[in-house]
């Protein structure tokens, strides 16, 4: 199996390009060697190299950023994954593709399964649903894994800012009134990996009668604040600050509004492919021990 993968060097790619060196020949890029401002240079890579399977963990992360700059997150998350969809579709290549939870605005007050209508409250969102939107036009065999508040420590994310901050700070003050599933990177990738791999042993027609949109997070749910007691709760490090205080989104002045309570329901993927992420917590303690 060839695997075409973009974005390596990213917390979820990084983490891609390790786990399925099994499955067969791993053909890796990222900027500056592809640029997604530049959707029309990919389809020749796609073209030249005939993988079997395209995955795309590129994408414009920063939420605030990209307020002031929506049209290169456009072009990275939207436009650029709608053209990787349509040549995968012309070369026969099954596309894997990663979406996020601020496609939606945090209203419902319980989690959110595919079919909920989404509402994203920033540019960021915005770009990702188009993104979905143009992924899901494109035809062939493509796949959506919408996730959520991905993290590795590998690279820079909610988990290392944490511990960063506790190595400097007496106090932290952490938004208890934002809710989702943390989600770590590595075990994202490995879930990829075992679809993948059960797919290569049930046969092509297996993925393609499952093709589209997933929620694929972290099993159960908590509040940023949450999510840092339990960080600091398992990290064995000394750390300067361990007392953490509770605020609201309102303290803090960013440029983007996140959603309040975008936790994932994924009960599909988990029913239609009979795989399934573990607990958040349990995997953020696996993490820590690295």
């Amino acid at each position: 199996m060839k695997i075409l993968l973009f974005g390596k060097y990213g917390q979820l790619g990084w983490e891609l390009h390790q786990t399925l060196q099994g499955l067969g020949e791993v053909v890796a890029f990222d900027y500056p060697e592809v640029d997604f401002t530049r959707p029309d240079s990919l389809p020749r890579l796609i073209e030249d190299s005939r993988p079997a399977v395209v995955i795309n963990a590129a994408a414009y992360t920063d939420v605030d950023k990209a307020e002031s700059e929506r049209e290169k997150a456009r072009l990275i998350n939207a436009e650029a994954p709608g053209v990787l969809a349509e040549a995968c579709r012309s070369v026969g290549a099954v596309f894997i593709h990663y979406s996020t939870d601020y496609v939606f605005d945090g209203k419902k007050g319980s989690p959110y399964v595919e079919a909920d209508p989404p509402n994203p409250l920033n540019a960021y969102g915005r770009t990702k649903l188009e993104g979905d939107h143009a992924v899901l036009q494109g035809g062939g065999v493509n796949f959506i894994l919408r996730t959520a508040w991905v993290y590795s420590l590998r690279r820079e994310s909610f988990v290392t800012k944490v511990l960063r901050w506790a190595h400097s700070q007496n106090e932290l003050r952490i938004v208890s009134d934002q809710i989702s599933n943390p989600t770590w990177a590595r075990s994202l990738a490995e879930m990829t990996g075992q679809l993948l791999s059960k797919a290569g042993k049930l046969g092509g027609s297996w993925l393609g009668d499952r093709r589209g949109l997933y929620h694929l997070a972290g099993r159960g749910f908590a509040s940023r604040y949450d999510f840092a007691v339990s960080i600091l709760r398992h990290c064995k490090e000394p750390l300067i600050g361990r007392k953490i205080i509770p605020a609201l989104s309102s303290d803090f002045h960013n440029k983007a509004v996140r959603p309040p309570f975008s936790a994932l329901e994924c009960g599909r993927f988990e029913k239609t492919f009979g795989l399934s992420l573990p607990e958040w917590g349990d995997a953020l303690k696996l993490a820590l021990l690295e």
